[in-house]
């Protein structure tokens, strides 16, 4: 392989691991405060994609303007899937929680493809974003160059807020003793509203992002990259944000890399996913940058 087609096939994996760190957070915020893998995530990326195509598309909004109103609108849907679906099962044991959570994925689907049907639906992507780039014999993609600087940049947001302002600290005293935070006066019940809101605004972002770098939406779309953005979780250490952006990375880089240095296993392109979740629970359980969390009960 020629350095230039490495360095191409290295912006597009920057790309798809930025687009699977950012939905990888909400998972890890979820489970580092309630232990719980909130399987209805991947399908909040999916609306954040729908609710920019039916923004551009019916209401006639700038593309800018319906970006923000549906990672808003997303952000709200989190909330509202806590308040609906988890909250009531705070005291129930574990598993409970755990099957509401898949309830509410296959219900969103469902919805989803109800109201929007089966039928792929073309994006509009600006044409800024679509212009070729050319650096000698590469030639990118905008989105390359901007997907990874946005994630970055979402990232540090989300950083700030977690160890620098009094929500993020609520945050972190939740995850470690939510029943002592309580009684510090701390509404977790607001606080825990307020973690699905920030994971779903980043999945919606990623959702949006993923729309225009494969420009077209279905009401499963949702389904794989969010069972590989868990396995990034995973691979990053579950309950660290840090970790669950590098695993990330590490996934998209060793996904496009396998196909590219050995293109007859492009169609065990999926597959590496779930082989590298298996190795990283057999070898280490706790992911590159987690910490052994106590179960609670």
């Amino acid at each position: 392989m020629s350095l230039d087609m490495f360095i191409q096939h290295l912006f597009n994996a920057l790309t798809l691991g930025s687009l699977y760190g950012l939905i990888a957070i909400g998972y890890t915020m979820v489970y580092g405060i309630l232990r719980l893998i909130n399987f209805a995530h991947g399908d909040i990326f999916m609306l954040g994609a729908y609710f920019v195509f039916f923004g551009v598309t019916l209401t006639k909004l700038p593309w800018g303007i319906a970006v923000i109103l549906a990672v808003a609108l997303s952000a709200l849907c989190g909330i509202v899937i806590d308040r609906i679906a988890y909250r009531p099962l705070r005291d129930a044991p574990r598993i409970s929680a755990l099957i509401s959570a898949i309830g509410v994925s296959f219900f969103i689907e469902n919805l989803g493809l109800v109201v929007f049907t089966g039928l792929p639906k073309p994006v509009y992507r600006p044409d800024w974003l679509v212009e070729i780039i050319t650096l000698g014999n590469i030639r990118i993609l905008p989105l390359a160059l901007i997907v990874p600087a946005i994630a970055f940049a979402l990232v540090m947001g989300l950083l700030w807020i977690v160890y620098k302002t009094k929500p993020g600290l609520a945050m972190r005293s939740i995850s470690k003793d939510i029943e002592t935070t309580r009684l510090m006066g701390v509404s977790v019940d607001k606080i825990i509203a307020l973690t699905f809101g920030l994971g779903s605004a980043l999945a919606a972002a990623s959702g949006i992002m993923w729309a225009l770098r494969y420009p077209q939406i279905h009401p499963f779309m949702g389904v794989f990259p969010g069972f590989k953005a868990f396995i990034a979780a995973v691979l990053g250490g579950i309950g660290s944000i840090q970790g669950a952006m590098i695993g990330g990375m590490l996934l998209g880089l060793i996904e496009i890399m396998a196909v590219a240095f050995f293109p007859a296993l492009s169609g065990y392109r999926d597959a590496f996913a779930f082989i590298l979740l298996i190795v990283i629970l057999l070898m280490k359980p706790t992911g590159l940058m987690g910490e052994k969390l106590e179960e609670k009960v």
